[in-house]
């Protein structure tokens, strides 16, 4: 994740290669399209929106129509199947309220009833024109694996080091020299001063666009990859990926000095240095980097890695919860094939789970540099999220300390429904994983219990409530960061609820949040590269800008997670990046703006990293989301 800061301005000019991806992605709008807009107040063009991925049989499915009132007051629908033959029809549902000025009504398509497997075609009847969407409907796994597939291989993308997938993207070893990284501190003003190293922070994964790694996100990432391998149907590489992050996370923690390293790499730098957010270039220029100290770039190829806290002293509670977490989950899926490895996991788990400083000052937890990257407000969830883990490996190692952290997770799980206050599953906030371990395997009593299933309820019915105001029936606010991977953080509790509870209440909204992310929403794009018929091409990611000008694919990325919509006012200047290469998406007839409503607004185009930068929290929170559906089929 980025900030605002690393862009500088440069006039934008799209390039050839750009204006034809461009007009394949128009082509897919137009389809989706009634009638032609005019700009002179003529007839207002009928949009149809589907989960372009498909709808899971047996569950409930909606489309939506988004037009002008009176275009749409009689329609009605009509479905196809494989054959030609109707399968459905019907009049539209009632208006779920306007989205803009344009297009003043929302109306639903109600196809639930469709539960044979197959492609359908769906079409207006009564309100102009009979161009076709296409949809699929299936059981979760054959819909949701090559998705799952494609998460994994995001990862690959992201690698840094020596063991880099070159794939589609010609990606080759990087960032060799963060095998003897000297260690910084941050200077209020001014480059950051050498205090320590060499150590050896190589490997890991880039966190976003950019080529910075964090502790924060990686073990976050790694300990849901590793969730998801402990509890869901097996992904392709999953296993091995969540292997190679681990790898740099247990880099990343030097027991012998009771040292954490929290980040590698300088965000930002100013008048004497630069860091990684003031060049765009793929990660391999560094090493080919001729400087010396005090030259501007030589933090680019001596990247400074900063720690999170003094050695031997106390860890921030947040990551010292979350690392202790991901090892123990290491410990707990590797216990049964290789378990005096899993018993190291287990032993290293808790070293730094003992260290945690649990009464830390307000305003003191420790996450990135600067702190504005990932803000984080809560830590008592990290705990649980620890303890609870601690507890479930060693129970699959016969460790006699189980009982032990089984209580301590149970009070924590008091502390933290006591003290803070649950938000959406994400980097911020874990307490959905934390609590559904605690009530599966921590023995709590009745009363904790209630407590726990009636927060994850209250995480979900939060976005619940939100979505029955919204059109599109989203469960998130549009115009806030991160409304993509917030909407799969939704999802997963949704169905962890479920899975602890057996109370399937939330299905119908599960599958609502599902359809939004994958087109079902005004612009009537899927926010995940390569799924559905129209997703993002011109992302806001170094090696993919770069690969994709070089090859003209625009799938390059396949399984990367985007924002999604953000405020629109922020999207009313783009500056480029020097030395990025120009890509810009529109739909036919005008700009993505025409859908924007509510405030919110997107565009896909390499400048709006507000919209198109994936990340890696981002994509981890959807495998896991995703991983929980396919695991009902």
């Amino acid at each position: 994740m980025v900030s605002s800061t690393r862009l500088s301005a440069m006039n934008h000019f799209l390039s050839p290669s750009a204006r034809s991806v461009s007009a394949v992605t128009a082509s897919v709008l137009a389809a989706c399209c009634l009638t032609a807009c005019s700009g002179d107040g003529g007839e207002v063009p009928a949009a149809i929106r589907v989960n372009q991925v498909g709808y899971v049989a047996g569950e409930k499915k909606f489309a939506y129509v988004m037009g002008d009132r009176d275009t749409l007051a009689d329609a009605g629908f009509e479905v196809l199947d494989e054959h030609g033959d109707t399968a459905g029809q019907g009049t539209l549902g009632p208006s779920l309220g306007g989205w803009n000025d344009t297009y003043t009504a929302v109306r639903t398509i109600d196809l639930s009833s469709l539960r044979r497997t197959g492609t359908y075609r769906l079409r207006l009847v009564g309100a102009g024109g009979e161009p076709e969407v296409r949809f699929r409907v299936a059981p979760a796994g054959r819909l949701l694996d090559p998705l799952r597939a494609d998460g994994v291989r995001f990862f690959g993308t992201q690698r840094d080091g020596g063991d880099v997938l070159a794939d589609a993207t010609g990606r080759e070893p990087s960032h060799l020299t963060d095998e003897r990284a000297r260690v910084y501190e941050p200077a209020g003003t001014g480059p950051p001063a050498e205090v320590g190293g060499p150590v050896d922070v190589s490997g890991g994964w880039f966190d976003a666009g950019d080529f910075l790694k964090f502790t924060h996100t990686t073990s976050y990432v790694v300990a849901q990859m590793l969730t998801t391998v402990r509890d869901t149907p097996a992904v392709p590489g999953l296993r091995e990926e969540a292997r190679h992050g681990l790898t740099w996370l247990d880099r990343m923690w030097d027991e012998e000095t009771g040292t954490l390293y929290a980040q590698v790499g300088l965000g930002s730098g100013g008048q004497e240095v630069r860091g990684d957010h003031d060049v765009w270039r793929l990660p391999e220029q560094d090493d080919r980097l001729t400087v010396r100290p005090g030259d501007p770039d030589y933090l680019l190829k001596y990247r400074p890695v900063f720690r999170a806290n003094e050695p031997g002293e106390p860890l921030s509670p947040n990551l010292a919860g979350r690392v202790a977490a991901a090892f123990a989950l290491a410990a707990q899926t590797g216990a049964e094939d290789d378990p005096a490895q899993a018993r190291e996991w287990l032993d290293k788990a808790a070293a730094v789970y003992a260290r945690a400083d649990t009464r830390p000052d307000a305003g003191d937890l420790v996450t990135t540099v600067p702190a504005d990257y990932y803000q984080e407000h809560s830590w008592r969830d990290d705990m649980e999220w620890a303890a609870v883990e601690l507890s479930r490996g060693a129970d699959a190692l016969g460790d006699a300390r189980a009982s032990r952290w089984r209580g301590e997770a149970v009070g924590r799980a008091r502390a933290a429904l006591r003290e803070e206050r649950g938000g959406t599953l994400g980097p911020a906030d874990v307490s959905a994983l934390a609590h559904a371990d605690v009530l599966t395997s921590a023995d709590p009593d009745d009363d904790l219990a209630d407590a726990l299933e009636a927060e994850l309820g209250r995480q979900v019915e939060t976005g619940r409530k939100r979505a029955a105001e919204d059109p599109f029936r989203s469960g998130v606010i549009p115009t806030d960061f991160d409304a993509v991977p917030h909407t799969f953080g939704l999802l997963a509790t949704a169905e962890l609820y479920a899975r602890v509870t057996g109370d399937h209440r939330y299905d119908d909204f599960a599958a609502q949040q599902r359809a939004w992310v994958f087109g079902a929403n005004a612009w009537g794009t899927s926010f995940v590269v390569g799924a559905g018929d129209l997703y993002p091409h011109c992302l806001q990611h170094q090696v993919a800008n770069l690969a994709m000008s070089r090859t003209g694919r625009g799938d390059i990325l396949r399984g990367a997670v985007v924002n999604g919509p953000n405020d629109a006012d922020l999207l009313k200047e783009q500056d480029a990046f020097d030395g990025s290469r120009p890509c810009s998406f529109a739909p036919e007839g005008g700009p993505w703006s025409r859908y924007d409503g509510h405030g919110a607004g997107y565009v896909d185009d390499v400048r709006a990293w507000q919209t198109v930068e994936p990340a890696d929290d981002f994509t981890s929170t959807a495998l896991y989301a995703l991983s929980l559906t396919a695991a009902r089929s």
